[in-house]
């Protein structure tokens, strides 16, 4: 069960972060910020592989073992990241299942970068990408 989303900008600043539940919000936001050091050491293992290429799932970043949770990343070519925090206590999430909802959530970015009032680099408050979200956390349940 996915129960934290982020869209982390080039300059790591989150544009977008979403937890369920609500009650460990800092402990999920503190789990997307350390995985952001595992992101940039892959992308910079990576390096100009990345641009050349088509595969932007970066796969497992940070497990835990005091906590059942796992987050995995995914980088645009922009480099704009998508950090998602997975509860693996009660679902088996395979590999493919996430890399589905990331491209989804990639779909989803790139229709607010779309839009002509979205401001690039600004929070992102679209009730559509939001319920997207919501929609994507709770089927994984």
């Amino acid at each position: 069960m996915a129960v934290c989303v982020a869209v982390i900008a080039k300059e790591n600043y989150p544009l977008y972060i979403r937890s369920i539940p609500t009650e460990n919000e800092l402990k999920f936001h503190y789990m997307v910020h350390t995985s952001l050091d595992v992101v940039d050491e892959k992308i910079s293992a990576m390096g100009k592989a990345l641009v050349d290429q088509r595969e932007l799932y970066l796969g497992l970043l940070y497990p835990t073992e005091d906590y059942k949770l796992c987050s995995y990343g995914y980088v645009t070519n922009s480099k704009v990241k998508f950090v998602m925090v997975v509860d693996s206590s009660n679902t088996a999430l395979r590999d493919n299942e996430i890399r589905s909802m990331f491209r989804k959530l990639h779909n989803s970015y790139t229709d607010v970068m779309c839009n002509p009032f979205y401001n690039p680099g600004d929070r992102i408050q679209s009730r559509a990408f939001d319920s997207m979200v919501t929609s994507m956390m709770v089927q994984v349940c």
